[in-house]
């Protein structure tokens, strides 16, 4: 179904210019093996039938453990996972990868990553490994975004002016997300913690007329299936692209930690604003993946954020790409 390759990152002064940033920010390339919890390399190319996948590293957060991560076990019960799965148990490791699809020369962005030094202090590499591979940002035709988080569409807006960086590009959002999100009157409802992004989306995003609003099971680009998942946020939504008998589901956070979700698929992330909705996307989705052999891609997966599930009685179980 794959066709894999792998190149190695390549720092150079003409990827800290991705982004409109080079004024602003310093951005630099990540160093081979630069730290045991990092890749080797900034991205990661591959097939689905005809379409070319590029998988992009932005950076990490190395989350301390709080015993209100997940909702429904304790800091002890999310090490245990993480060692069962040889990742660090000294915090909890939230890699960031975002996908660009290539279909025929038309790209197309799986989320718009982090935007440098917006979300985390280690998710800063996304320009310079997109320059590495190759993919000018200015040439970006769409945005295909998930859901609204930080990690996921702070990427769209340069920081502290919040200018749109893919000002001629179509941003496709399923409906409801964009509706819920744009909604004034829902700023004062959030959680403390998530209000300032609250008022950041509600403020900025009704200014852009390049949004495409779109309903589960629309086509959104040729091959491209959006996907409805809600729970992680109202309108939370993967993509389904086929191509020549192959399928990717781009997953985003239906599954975000694997290692921990997979083998307990019950239990409920505080960033889910419906644990119970999560939990049934979830499953539905991951059962519909291994009962139709469609790969998955994940943005929280071990880079270059792909795999593959297999059923584990009433769980599941994970095996991440390993770059050759």
């Amino acid at each position: 179904m794959f066709e894999m390759s792998r190149r190695a990152v390549l720092g150079s002064a003409a990827a800290a210019a991705a982004f409109g940033l080079a004024s602003k920010l310093e951005i630099v390339a990540p160093a081979l093996a630069a730290s045991p919890d990092e890749p080797a390399t900034g991205f990661y190319r591959y097939k689905v039938g005809d379409i070319e996948v590029t998988a992009i590293y932005d950076g990490i957060w190395r989350k301390p453990h709080d015993p209100a991560f997940i909702k429904n076990a304790s800091v002890d019960e999310t090490k245990a996972a993480l060692a069962k799965a040889n990742l660090p148990t000294d915090f909890m490791p939230i890699p960031l990868t975002v996908v660009v699809l290539n279909l025929g020369g038309r790209l197309i962005m799986m989320d718009a990553g982090s935007g440098v030094g917006q979300w985390q202090a280690n998710a800063t590499h996304l320009p310079a490994n997109m320059a590495a591979a190759g993919i000018d940002y200015k040439k970006i035709d769409t945005v295909m975004i998930s859901h609204f988080h930080p990690d996921h569409v702070w990427g769209l807006m340069e920081k502290g002016s919040n200018a749109p960086v893919f000002a001629n590009a179509e941003l496709v959002v399923h409906s409801t997300e964009y509706n819920w999100w744009t909604d004034p009157a829902r700023v004062d409802s959030l959680p403390e913690g998530r209000r300032a992004a609250g008022k950041r989306i509600a403020a900025v995003f009704p200014t852009w007329k390049n949004w495409k609003l779109a309903e589960d099971g629309a086509e959104v680009a040729p091959g491209i299936q959006l996907v409805s998942a809600p729970g992680h946020t109202p309108g939370h939504a993967g993509y389904l692209v086929s191509s020549a008998n192959s399928q990717l589901l781009v997953s985003a956070d239906i599954m975000y930690v694997p290692a921990l979700l997979a083998p307990h698929p019950e239990w409920q992330g505080s960033y889910d604003q419906d644990g119970p909705m999560a939990i049934d996307s979830r499953r539905k989705l991951i059962d519909r993946v291994i009962a139709d052999k469609i790969a998955i891609c994940g943005s929280h997966f071990p880079f270059p954020g792909s795999g593959s599930f297999v059923k584990d009685g009433n769980a599941y179980a994970f095996t991440p790409t390993i770059q050759a």
